[in-house]
C-alpha cells in the first residue's frame, strides 16, 4: 500500500472511533434532557396509561444499551426512525432540509473566499499603510458582532422599511426561479460571511507577511524577478496554506453556526429544525443532526489535511 492510502485508512479508522464516541454522547445526552418523550407526544392532559402504551411502542422503557444499540444500527443502515412529533420519517424530514443547509454553506464559502483571500493579500502587500489599517479595523469590527446582530441589523435595514429590497425570511426552491431563490439565500449568507471573512482575512494577512520578510523571498527579488512573479510562484503558495485549512474547516463550522442564522432568517434548513426538535423533544430528529453535522465535520477535517499535504511537498502523509 502506498504512504497516502495508509494515512487514509489511519484517518478513516480514527474517524471512526471518533464518531462511535459522539454517538454515545450524543445519545446520553438526549436522553438527559428534560420532560418525557412520550408526555411530549401526548400532551400533558394525557393519562398514565396512555403514557405506558406510547413508551412501550416507542421502545422508551428498554434500558439504554439497547435502545443505543437498535438506533446506531438504524442509523448505519440508514433506517433513521420516525419523528416522534410529527411521525414522519426522519430521512425524508431531514434531507430536503440538510440541502437547503448545504446551498447556503456552499454560498457562504464562495463569499467569503472571493473577498477575504484578496483583502487580505492586499493588506499585506501594502502593510502598514491606510489600506491595512482599514482592513485590520474592519476584521476587528467583523469579529466582534454575533451573527444575530449582524442578521437583526441586516433585515431591519434590507427588508423593513428602509430598503425592503429582501424578503423577511423563508426559502424558496431553485424550481421556482433563481431570482427568488437567490434573494431569499442573500442576508443569510452575507451574515455568515461577515464574521468568517474577518477571520479568514486577518489569518491571510498575517501569513502572507511571515511570508514576505522569508529569505526565499528576498532571494527572489535579488534575482530581478517580477513582484507578480514573486508573489504568484513564492508567496501565495505557501502564505495561503494555512487559509485554505480555515476554509475548508469552516464548512463544519457553519453546520453549526447556521442554527442561529436560520432561526434569525425563519430559513427552514437543518439548523432550525435541530431547534424546534430540541423544545419538542424529538429525540431521533436530534440524534440523527447532530450526527450529520459532526461526520460533516470530520471529513472536512480530514479534507483540510489531504489538501494540506498536498499544497505542501515538504509534508509527508502520516508525518507528525
Amino acid at each position: 500500500m502506498s504512504a497516502f492510502s495508509v494515512y487514509l485508512v489511519k484517518r478513516l479508522g480514527y474517524i471512526g472511533v471518533t464518531l462511535l464516541l459522539i454517538s454515545l454522547i450524543v445519545f446520553g445526552v438526549t436522553q438527559l434532557l428534560p420532560g418525557n418523550a412520550a408526555v411530549m407526544i401526548l400532551g400533558k392532559q394525557a393519562t398514565q396509561e396512555s403514557v405506558t402504551a406510547i413508551e412501550q411502542q416507542l421502545g422508551l422503557n428498554r434500558p439504554w444499551y439497547l435502545q443505543y444499540t437498535d438506533w446506531l444500527v438504524g442509523f448505519v443502515t440508514g433506517d433513521w426512525g420516525t419523528s416522534f412529533t410529527n411521525q414522519q420519517s426522519v430521512m425524508a424530514l431531514i434531507a430536503p432540509r440538510l440541502v437547503r443547509s448545504a446551498q447556503l454553506a456552499a454560498i457562504t464559502t464562495v463569499l467569503v473566499t472571493v473577498t477575504a483571500i484578496p483583502l487580505g493579500v492586499f493588506a499585506a502587500i501594502k502593510q502598514d499603510s491606510v489600506w491595512d489599517l482599514l482592513t485590520s479595523a474592519g476584521g476587528y469590527v467583523g469579529v466582534s458582532f454575533p451573527e444575530f446582530v449582524v442578521g437583526t441589523a441586516l433585515l431591519a435595514l434590507f427588508a423593513g422599511p428602509v430598503f425592503q429590497i429582501f424578503p423577511f425570511g423563508g426559502y424558496e426552491p431553485l424550481s421556482s426561479g433563481f431570482v427568488p431563490w437567490a434573494r431569499h439565500l442573500v442576508l443569510p449568507s452575507v451574515t455568515l460571511s461577515i464574521i468568517l471573512t474577518a477571520h479568514v482575512m486577518r489569518l491571510t494577512r498575517s501569513e502572507i507577511v511571515e511570508v514576505l520578510r522569508e529569505d526565499y523571498v528576498r532571494s527572489a527579488r535579488l534575482k530581478g524577478l517580477r513582484e507578480s512573479r514573486v508573489l504568484s510562484r513564492h508567496t501565495l503558495r505557501n502564505g495561503l496554506l494555512p487559509t485554505i485549512t480555515l476554509l475548508t474547516l469552516n464548512v463544519g463550522y457553519l453546520l453549526g453556526s447556521i442554527v442561529v442564522v436560520e432561526e434569525v432568517f425563519s430559513f427552514p434548513g437543518l439548523g432550525r429544525l435541530l431547534v424546534t426538535s430540541i423544545q419538542s423533544r424529538d429525540l431521533p430528529v436530534i440524534q440523527v443532526a447532530v450526527m450529520l453535522i459532526a461526520i460533516v465535520y470530520a471529513f472536512a477535517n480530514l479534507t483540510a489535511d489531504i489538501m494540506y499535504t498536498y499544497l505542501d511537498p515538504r509534508i509527508e502523509y502520516g508525518e507528525e
